[in-house]
C-alpha cells in the first residue's frame, strides 16, 4: 500500500542538503550500499550475532538480496510500511536491510507493547505487514498480531521469525528467502532506494495519550550513528554489545547502524540479564555499549570479581537519563579500562548531546555532553529565542539527524520549531559556557522508567475509566535503580469506599497495558492540587512523592 511520502524537502532547504552532504554528515550510500562494501571489504567477518545464531558481512548482503526478493514477491514495495516486533535477534537487521533495499520503511515496535499499544501503531502507519516472533519469554505474539488483523484495514500479513508448528495462517520468515542465482535475483528488485527515502519510522511517547512517528531517512539516522563512531575512535576491531531493545532507537542506531559504518561485529542480547551480561561481555570480548543507566547499575551490582570479567569494555555509554556521579566512580572500579560517558537523545534526532573520549571524565558526571560536529543545541525560552548561558529552558536541536516529520502530524511538526528553525524537545535543561547541557527536567509530562519513556496521560486516560476513580494524576517517582517508577495520585469516585494498587494494576492488564507502564505505588487523595485554570500542578505531587521516600 504505496502513499505519497514526505521527503527531505519537506524539511530541509536545498542549501541545508547541499551543506549536509558537502561536510559528509549526509552521503550518498544507502543502506544496502553498506553491506555490500562491507561484504567486500570484511566478508567473512561476524557482522551480527545473538546467543544461537551469527551472519557474516558476506551472509548478509546475500541474504538481505534473497529475503528482499522474498518480500516483493508477496507484494512488499516502495513506500510500503512494515512494522517489526521481535526480541534482539539477528532477523531484526536482516528485515531492515530487506525493506530498505525495496524502499520499504521499517517501523519497529518495543516487544514490551500489547494489543493497545501495538494496534495504534498499525494502524496509524498504515502498516501492510507485520514481521514478529510466534511467542517469547512466554508470550504469544502471533496471536497478539492475528487477533489485531482484522481491526487493521491495511493489513495484509504476519509474518513469524524462528516459526515452529502451525502458523495459522501466518507466513514463516524462513520460507521467503527467495532460491536462485543471487545476482539474478538482485537484477529483479530494481533501483536501490535513496539514503534520503523514508527508512523508519519509530514511535516515541510524547505529552498526549498516544505516541507520534518520527519519521527518518537513512542519512539522518546514519548521521547520528557516524557521530558517535566518531566520538569513540570506533574501529572494526570492536564489538558492540546491545543489551538494549533494538526495535528501540537506541538498539537500530548502535547495534546495527553503527558497527555496520566500521565494519565491527555486533553482539545482541535477547533479554537482559546482568549475570549473563557479564558472562557474555567476557565470553565474546565486547568493547562498547550504549544502553540506559539503570543496565549498568545493574551489571555492577551482579558483578564478583571471582566470576567476571568485564575488563574488555572500553566504553559505556548511558543515555535515558544523567549518570549519578557515584555511578560513574563504581564503574571506574568495576571496569577497569572503560570510561563511562554520558548521551542525550530523542527519537526526533537520535543523538542530541554526548560525551567523548576526548573530554575530562568528569564531563560524564556533571554534564549530558555537548553538541557534536554538524548539529547545535540551544537552551531557548518559551518565545524560541536562546536564553543566557546557566539559565534553564527548552532544550533545542537543529542538524543533520532531524526527522523529516511527525508521521501524518502537520500540526504537532510544525509546532516542535522555533524561529529560527531549532526543534523543541521539551526537556528542561542548562548549558554552560563550555556549550556543555545538563538536563535537569522535563516540560513534557514523560516517566523515564530505566530508559523507557513512559506517557502520563496515556496511563491517566486507561484509568479514569476505572469506575471506582473520579479522577487521577500519575507522576514519576524516584527509585535508586530505574531512575523513577511511575505512581498514581487517585481521587475515588463517590461510593468507592477502598482501591488498591493490584486493583489498579489488573484493570490496566486487562486493557492490554505494558507491564513497565504500570503504577508500582498508589496513593489516595481527597483532592488533587490545581491551578486556577483547572491544570493539575503535577511539580507538587512530585515533591510530595519525593518528601515520602526521602522521610
Amino acid at each position: 500500500m504505496s502513499t505519497v511520502l514526505p521527503t527531505v524537502h519537506s524539511r530541509y532547504s536545498d542549501e541545508e542538503i547541499a551543506s549536509f552532504y558537502a561536510s559528509g554528515h549526509w552521503q550518498t550510500s544507502s543502506f544496502f550500499d553498506l553491506a555490500t562494501a562491507q561484504a567486500g571489504a570484511h566478508h567473512d567477518h561476524t557482522f551480527v550475532f545473538d546467543g544461537t545464531t551469527s551472519i557474516t558481512y558476506g551472509e548478509f548482503r546475500k541474504r538481505t538480496v534473497r529475503l528482499a526478493a522474498g518480500l516483493a514477491s508477496v507484494g512488499v514495495g516502495l513506500g510500503d510500511r512494515v512494522a517489526v516486533q521481535l526480541p534482539n535477534w539477528t532477523e531484526f537487521p536482516l528485515v531492515a536491510a530487506a525493506l530498505s533495499r525495496l524502499g520499504a520503511i521499517t517501523v519497529p515496535i518495543m516487544l514490551i507493547y500489547r494489543d493497545d499499544e501495538v494496534g495504534y501503531v498499525l494502524e496509524h502507519s498504515a502498516a501492510v505487514a507485520a514481521v514478529t516472533a510466534d511467542a517469547f519469554r512466554g508470550f504469544g505474539h502471533r496471536a497478539m498480531f492475528q487477533s489485531l488483523k482484522p481491526g487493521c484495514a491495511s493489513l495484509e500479513r504476519i509474518i513469524v521469525a524462528r516459526a515452529e508448528g502451525d502458523l495459522a495462517g501466518a507466513t514463516a520468515l524462513e520460507s521467503l528467502y527467495a532460491e536462485g542465482n543471487p545476482a539474478d535475483l538482485e537484477a529483479g528488485l530494481g533501483p536501490d532506494s535513496s539514503p534520503d527515502d523514508g527508512f523508519l519510522i519509530v514511535y516515541t511517547s510524547g505529552t498526549t495519550s498516544r505516541p507520534k512517528g518520527c519519521f527518518h531517512t537513512f542519512n539522518t539516522l546514519r548521521a547520528s550513528a557516524a557521530a558517535i563512531a566518531a566520538s569513540l575512535r570506533y574501529t572494526s576491531e570492536d564489538v558492540q554489545f546491545g543489551p538494549s531493545p533494538i526495535t528501540h532507537s537506541t538498539g537500530m542506531v548502535t547495534s546495527v547502524v553503527l558497527p555496520l559504518l566500521a565494519g565491527a561485529s555486533s553482539h545482541l542480547m535477547e533479554a537482559w540479564d546482568p549475570q549473563e551480561g557479564l558472562a557474555r561481555i567476557e565470553r565474546y570480548g565486547c568493547t562498547v555499549t550504549v544502553s540506559a543507566t539503570p543496565f549498568l547499575q545493574m551489571l555492577m551490582t551482579a558483578y564478583d570479581p571471582a566470576k567476571h570479567d568485564p575488563s574488555s569494555i572500553r566504553a559505556w555509554i548511558c543515555a535515558g537519563s544523567p549518570i549519578p556521579g557515584a555511578v560513574v566512580e563504581r564503574a571506574g572500579e568495576v571496569l577497569a579500562r572503560c570510561r563511562t560517558l554520558s548521551l542525550y537523545g530523542r527519537s526526533e534526532n537520535f543523538l542530541t548531546t554526548m560525551c567523548t573520549l576526548e573530554d575530562p571524565p568528569q564531563r560524564a558526571v556533571t554534564s549530558d555532553g555537548s553538541a557534536l560536529a554538524g548539529a547545535r543545541v540551544k537552551v531557548v525560552g518559551p518565545d524560541g529565542l536562546e536564553v543566557p548561558r546557566g539559565e534553564e529552558g527548552d532544550l533545542a536541536y537543529k542538524g543533520p539527524s532531524h526527522m523529516i516529520e511527525y508521521f501524518r502530524d502537520e500540526e504537532q511538526t510544525a509546532a516542535l520549531f522555533t524561529p529560527e528553525g531549532f526543534s523543541r524537545s521539551g526537556d528542561l535543561g542548562r548549558m554552560d559556557a563550555d556549550g556543555f547541557i545538563r538536563v535537569t527536567g522535563r516540560i513534557k509530562d514523560i516517566i523515564i522508567r530505566g530508559g523507557m519513556n513512559i506517557s502520563a496521560r496515556e496511563i491517566e486516560d486507561h484509568l479514569l475509566s476505572h469506575p471506582a476513580i473520579a479522577t487521577v494524576a500519575v507522576v514519576g517517582m524516584p527509585d535508586e535503580r530505574l531512575g523513577e517508577k511511575a505512581c498514581a495520585f487517585v481521587v475515588l469516585a463517590p461510593g468507592a469506599d477502598s482501591l488498591e494498587l493490584n486493583d489498579v494494576t489488573d484493570y490496566l492488564r486487562a486493557q492490554r497495558v505494558a507491564v513497565q507502564k504500570m503504577p508500582e505505588r498508589l496513593e489516595i487523595v481527597s483532592a488533587l492540587p490545581m491551578t486556577a485554570t483547572g491544570k493539575v500542578q503535577k511539580h507538587i505531587l512530585r515533591a510530595e512523592i519525593s518528601r515520602r521516600f526521602a522521610a
